[in-house]
């Protein structure tokens, strides 16, 4: 088993011991629990509590300064794990900030569900927030060459880059099934009390089946036989879960460009293809191109989160059906990419495109190119 060192690492160090209470969300399984042990040497120094034990929320039900110090004692360092399930989450992180100043307080959660509204208004200046991802290219192949890297391409495209799978490359069909039905939005239903999962996954199997598209809510409602705005409260639950992203249009003239739709990204493309159940080779698939946008997309957002890069992420489309598969403006400064898994295609961005925009740099990016733009090293 490699010993992965995250980008996060470095981020989160800068940031401890300094009066505020990190808060680390990411999906199950991603690695929230090693990059914390990672952090802290002395394990003696910590403690750890997990909220998804029943002995743990108990002990928080009825807080009260003298408890908290007897549960804190002495440990520099203490991290409460799955804190979404702890009712009075955002008081009790609060109270440990105010009173325990020479304790490290760190909190983690598989769910953006109801944080903010829950936990981030007692902590008004009490906290940092941050999100965690499936492995990069860029934490998996460090170092790696090119030629390396675009060898291991194929069997990210459909496996993904959870951790797990990442350690057990040869259990990881039966790995990912197990992810996506056991762990994959559990804590949508625990929290949002969800009658029926069913229409959740009746959901994300039409989302899975148009990755890199763009998504209307009208026709998955027909679809599914339910209103619209059941279907975009499910689709944000998603989004919170950290299971799917959307991209937004970009646009400057809304007579000539699209500016309300959305295109669906799936964070992870392993789990994408554990919910449509195809784990084919990638050479005889006939969305091999999607694959190739969707993993690049996404490891370019894992990396864009961290770097504190103030880039914004879109995709493009005009009224006649051009479009750009992915937009980025820094600061003002466009770059518009197309993402050919064809290392011999011809393809570049469409001139519809640069003539509205001429002073925006256009990249076509493909497995012999994509060192930069997923920042490997």
């Amino acid at each position: 088993m490699d010993l992965i060192t995250r980008i996060s690492e470095k981020v989160l160090t800068q940031w401890l011991f300094k009066g505020k209470a990190l808060i680390l969300t990411g999906a199950r399984q991603v690695g929230k629990t090693t990059l914390l042990q990672n952090l802290f040497a002395d394990k003696k120094e910590m403690l750890w509590l997990n909220a998804d034990e029943t002995i743990v929320r108990e002990r928080f039900e009825n807080l009260n300064l003298e408890d908290l110090k007897g549960v804190v004692g002495n440990y520099k360092v203490v991290v409460i794990d799955e804190i979404q399930r702890i009712p009075n989450a955002g008081l009790l992180l609060k109270l440990l900030v105010d009173n325990f100043k020479s304790t490290q307080i760190i909190a983690t959660g598989s769910s953006a569900l109801d944080i903010s509204e829950r936990i981030f208004e007692p902590l008004t200046g009490r906290h940092l927030l941050f999100h965690l991802y499936p492995f990069s290219l860029a934490e998996m192949y460090n170092g790696k060459s090119a030629f390396e890297v675009e060898q291991k391409l194929p069997f990210h495209l459909v496996y993904g880059c959870y951790p797990d799978i990442y350690n057990h490359q040869l259990d990881a069909e039966v790995l990912l099934k197990n992810l996506a039905n056991q762990y994959l939005y559990k804590d949508v239903l625990v929290w949002k009390d969800i009658r029926k999962p069913e229409l959740l996954d009746k959901l994300l199997k039409l989302l899975a089946h148009q990755i890199c598209s763009e998504v209307s809510i009208n026709e998955l409602s027909n679809q599914l036989k339910v209103k619209s705005e059941t279907v975009e409260s499910y689709i944000d639950l998603l989004e919170k879960s950290f299971v799917i992203f959307r991209l937004n249009a970009y646009s400057t003239n809304a007579r000539k460009e699209v500016t309300k739709m959305s295109k669906i990204y799936f964070w992870d493309n392993g789990i994408r293809n554990a919910i449509i159940g195809n784990f084919d080779v990638l050479n005889t698939r006939q969305d091999k191109g999607l694959l190739w946008e969707n993993f690049i997309i996404s490891d370019r957002m894992k990396m864009n989160a961290w770097g504190n890069t103030d880039i914004q992420s879109f995709f493009w489309r005009n009224y006649n059906q051009s479009e750009v598969d992915y937009v980025e403006d820094h600061k003002g400064q466009l770059t518009a990419y197309e993402m050919k898994w064809n290392i011999k295609s011809n393809a570049k961005v469409t001139k519809a495109f640069t003539n509205s925009y001429p002073n925006a740099a256009t990249k076509v990016i493909t497995p012999r190119n994509f060192f930069d733009f997923c920042k490997l090293r």
